[in-house]
């Protein structure tokens, strides 16, 4: 994606990719643009394209866990592990898709949790809603990483979804690397659900 600069001289097009420090590291950023319009980032650190096999996350957009801290999810504290561990490899990417509540989108996912509420788990909520347990995609995942040069990855995931995700679009998943973390009283039933009913690889 490239957006235009106005200058006194004439419009020129640069690259939506730029340096960003944060409290984790020094990371650069880029933007791709799918073809529904949705903004997709690529949070990375390192030569992708010269490391054979980088550390990667594929993390989908999380307003009330990434943003506001919400301790219903672990989304914040897995988000945050990965920005510190991809630091620490020197080299790796996180892919931040924007696919809210695993793929609903925000407003379905405030309804879900109003039924969880009053006692729907994660996944029976969607369906009381009429909607798909899970209905993200990773092939705009595959893509953006492809575009950096990148064909093989050590995945920071617990979900298989994930894997069979990245494999189907060409992407070679090398090893996958456990990602566990803010697990707490509050989302330890979602957590359970996601192990028992949706096939996460959770050992809490």
């Amino acid at each position: 994606m490239t957006i235009q600069v106005k200058s006194d001289a004439e419009p020129i097009e640069i690259e939506a990719d730029a340096y960003l420090p944060t409290e984790y590291g020094n990371f650069r950023v880029s933007v791709t643009l799918d073809e529904a319009g949705k903004e997709h980032s690529l949070l990375y650190t390192g030569d992708l394209s010269g490391t054979e096999s980088p550390l990667v996350r594929i993390h989908s957009e999380c307003l009330t866990g990434d943003a506001f801290g919400s301790m219903k999810c672990d989304c914040g504290p897995q988000l945050k592990m990965a920005m510190r561990k991809i630091q620490e490899a020197g080299c790796g990417a996180i892919v931040y898709l924007r696919q809210e509540g695993r793929g609903i989108g925000l407003h379905s996912k405030i309804q879900a949790y109003a039924l969880q509420d009053i006692g729907y788990d994660t996944l029976d909520a969607n369906l009381a809603l009429g909607l798909p347990a899970d209905a993200r995609d990773y092939a705009i995942a595959a893509k953006m990483l492809a575009d950096a040069g990148v064909n093989k990855v050590r995945l920071m995931t617990n979900n298989p979804m994930k894997i069979q995700g990245l494999r189907d679009n060409g992407i070679e998943v090398d090893r996958r690397v456990e990602h566990i973390s803010g697990v707490s009283i509050e989302n330890i039933n979602y957590l359970s659900t996601k192990g028992k009913r949706m096939g996460h690889i959770l050992d809490i």
